[in-house]
């Protein structure tokens, strides 16, 4: 008898990033780490005027007098909704299976078969809130130091558990948390450098839901007593977890060409993480699903080795009067490094007969071939001093996705490209003391996905993984609200 188990894909690790997030930033990024750079659209990089310069470019802090402090919160909510979507089994041969009383089924080849359930649904939470903090000390005229406690990286998303996409993953969860100690040096008048170390922390997870009721060869469903009644009818799943510490480092340089203008160059490193946890199965009280047991699927360790991606960033500001300021940002992100992914289970499971040549034989992982690209955010932004304690902020931005194209999009991470639309204001509370506070609309262009569990073949049982090889697509509509509070204190 086949066990048809699903893909454990894990992108989702959307962070392995996790918050009910998903659709702020391109591809797993949170999108903001600060409430007075979100009101710019997150152009605000070499303006360098509170504590949250450290993560947008830590030079800035040699900028900054005495002490200071800074305490942001998002609140967002996300919308990412699929609609006609569909799935299959695909046509596929299957080798001959004796059964108990001696007969044995001959090979053949069995047709596409349709996947039922819901084929419409939500797919993130409704409201999500995300704090950041930053420190920065100013020991001499020379030297500043600081630290960051922020969410770079975020994502969650959740299919309904009867989804006809179900057996591409149902569920998916990352979460990255940064504490980024750091220390800034002015050269001279016009330069400073910086360099930081990362200790980031990730945590993923995942649901992948398998189907222990239905054989590549149809008449084993009539002639085994208690199969399940076929595909779809004895629905098992497993939860996966993992976490882990990794480390990076940043790196910042601030070119102060006069009082009114500067430009500024800041580095972020890639962090390796090899996720380590469990997965935990569950399987239905029938023949099918008491079989899953002795063909490997069990609780188990895993480990999924992932690197978050490097990004290198440009940028400039301009007072342009009294009044006005000018600013622009321009960042590369090295998404290709989400080139493949690959889920290891220390239990091998057997393959499923999708192919008479994998009759038999074992798999111990499940690989993803999301074939990620570079990518590129432009944002422009400005600011007006309406009166002294108080200024209005501006930004827009048009952030690029890493997915190539609708048949490598991540059926957990509908991801295209999008438009920050991003307004707020700053208020001095006293000359020491202020408020930030930012709204922003993420436009997300409507998408579509083509997803498979081939494993990175070409067609179903070219790869031999623990995959169900289930094709299936859907067409997405995502869109996001972020409103953000920040209170800044000079000591």
């Amino acid at each position: 008898m086949k066990l048809n188990t699903l893909s454990l894909s894990i992108m989702t690790m959307g962070a392995l990033a996790g918050a009910s997030l998903t659709a702020h930033a391109s591809g797993y990024h949170f999108g903001t780490q600060s409430v007075s750079a979100q009101a710019t659209a997150n152009a605000s990089a070499a303006e360098a005027t509170d504590a949250t310069t450290l993560f947008y470019n830590p030079a800035g802090m040699t900028r900054l007098q005495g002490t200071n402090f800074s305490g942001a919160l998002n609140l967002v909510a996300p919308s990412v909704k699929y609609n006609n979507a569909s799935a299959s089994y695909p046509t596929q041969p299957y080798a001959a299976q004796p059964l108990p009383n001696g007969v044995t089924v001959p090979a053949g080849l069995n047709r596409a078969a349709a996947i039922s359930g819901s084929t419409s649904g939500k797919l993130t939470k409704d409201l999500l809130a995300v704090p950041h903090m930053y420190l920065t000390h100013q020991l001499n005229d020379r030297v500043t130091v600081g630290v960051g406690i922020y969410v770079p990286f975020a994502s969650e998303t959740e299919y309904q558990r009867d989804s006809v996409l179900r057996y591409n993953v149902n569920q998916t969860s990352l979460t990255t948390i940064d504490i980024n100690p750091t220390v800034a040096f002015k050269l001279n008048d016009q330069h400073s450098l910086a360099v930081g170390v990362i200790a980031q922390h990730a945590e993923a997870s995942l649901r992948q839901y398998a189907n222990f009721g239905g054989s590549a060869n149809p008449a084993l469903n009539s002639l085994i007593p208690g199969v399940g009644g076929g595909h779809g009818n004895s629905d098992g799943y497993a939860d996966v977890e993992g976490k882990d510490w990794g480390f990076g480092f940043n790196l910042g340089w601030m070119w102060e060409i006069d009082p009114t203008a500067r430009v500024g160059v800041s580095y972020r490193s890639a962090i390796k993480h090899s996720l380590k946890g469990t997965a935990d199965w569950t399987t239905p009280a029938t023949l099918a699903g008491q079989a899953a047991a002795s063909r490997g699927y069990i609780d188990s360790d895993v480990r999924v080795d992932i690197k978050t991606p490097e990004s290198l960033s440009v940028h400039g500001f301009k007072q342009l009067d009294s009044k006005w300021a000018v600013m622009g940002d321009v960042t590369w992100t090295r998404h290709s490094r989400f080139d493949s992914l690959s889920i290891n289970y220390s239990q091998p499971k057997s393959a499923p007969y999708s192919a008479s040549n994998f009759a038999g034989q074992t798999a111990d992982k499940t690989t993803l071939v999301p074939a990620w690209k570079d990518s590129w955010k432009v944002a422009i932004g400005a600011t007006y001093q309406y009166s002294a304690p108080l200024q209005l902020r501006f930004g827009v931005a048009y952030d690029q996705s890493p997915v190539p194209d609708e048949e490598h999009r991540l059926s957990t991470m509908p991801d295209n490209d999008r438009i920050w639309l991003s307004f707020g204001g700053k208020y001095d509370l006293n000359k020491n003391s202020s408020i930030n506070a930012a709204y922003s609309y993420i436009y997300i262009k409507n998408a579509k996905a083509q997803v498979n569990g081939y494993c990175g073949g070409s067609t179903a049982g070219a790869v031999n993984c623990v995959s169900s090889y289930t094709n299936g697509q859907a067409d997405y509509k995502s869109h996001a609200h972020i409103l953000g509070v920040q209170y800044n204190y000079q000591f």
